[in-house]
């Protein structure tokens, strides 16, 4: 179902189809969950499981990579519920300057 010159970010996610989206992650949180959607093109669709018609975030394969390296490496820990808000003044550090902080 995957018409590649039709995909634009923020499109309908029910215009993409119901087949193939996945859960990579989830937890004890009622099923609301991030879901994902691998396009034939190499670019990944994002939605919210619990509105899976809403809107679609596409994005290409290099920002994925990037977003999923920097999650890892902790970029995304003041994201977390369990840890204060970082200095949103401050000058943007790495990751290892937000652990530290």
């Amino acid at each position: 179902m995957d018409q590649v010159d039709h995909i634009y970010n923020g499109m309908p996610a029910k215009h993409l189809g119901a087949e193939g989206w996945r859960k990579p992650w989830s937890g004890p949180n009622g099923g609301a969950c991030v879901e994902v959607l691998k396009l034939s093109d190499g670019r990944v669709a994002l939605r919210q499981s619990t509105d899976p018609d809403g809107p679609a975030l596409i994005y290409t394969p290099l920002e994925i990579e990037k977003f999923i390296q920097g999650a890892k490496a902790g970029a995304a820990d003041f994201l977390l519920t369990t840890r204060t808000e970082p200095n949103l003044t401050a000058p943007a550090g790495t990751a290892a300057d937000w652990r530290a902080a």
